[in-house]
C-alpha cells in the first residue's frame, strides 16, 4: 500500500499527530500498538504514539516554543506551565516532576509548591461553587 500523505484525512489528522509527538506510517507498516485510522471503511494512515517519557519531552518542547526559554520564564509564566503539564499528565511519568524541574531551572520543591497552589485553588474553587 502507499503511504497516507496524501490523502485528504491523513492532512487532517495531521496536525493533531505533531501536537502527541506521534508519527504517521502507512497502515501496512502498522504495529501492535499503532492506532490505524479508516475513512469511509479504507484504512488511511497508522498512528505510532510515543512513549510517556518522550510525550513529556514533546510536551515541553512545544511549550518552550510557544513560550520562549522555560529557565528564562518569570514566576507566573513557570507556574501556567506546571499547570499546563499537570492537566496534560505530566507527572503521571516516572521522573516527571525532576524533569519538569530541570526543564524550568527550578528545584523539585518548587514544582511541588507549584502544583500544591494549583490545588488549592481549585480547591477554593469548588468551596465556593457549592456555597461552603
Amino acid at each position: 500500500m502507499t503511504t497516507a500523505g496524501g490523502h485528504p484525512f491523513a492532512a487532517a489528522v495531521k496536525p493533531l499527530v505533531d501536537a502527541m509527538g506521534a508519527e504517521m506510517v502507512a497502515p501496512d507498516q502498522a504495529r501492535g500498538d499503532d492506532v490505524v485510522l479508516s475513512w469511509e471503511g479504507q484504512e488511511v494512515v497508522a498512528v505510532r504514539l510515543p512513549h510517556l517519557a518522550d510525550s513529556l519531552d514533546h510536551l515541553l518542547a512545544d511549550l518552550e516554543r510557544r513560550h520562549g526559554p522555560l529557565p528564562d520564564l518569570g514566576r507566573k509564566d513557570k507556574q501556567t506551565v506546571v499547570r499546563i503539564l499537570e492537566e496534560r499528565g505530566a507527572f503521571s511519568v516516572r521522573h516527571g516532576v525532576e524533569t519538569v524541574a530541570s526543564a524550568l531551572g527550578v528545584s523539585r520543591f518548587t514544582v511541588y509548591n507549584y502544583l500544591n497552589r494549583e490545588t488549592a485553588a481549585v480547591n477554593r474553587e469548588k468551596s465556593a461553587d457549592s456555597g461552603e
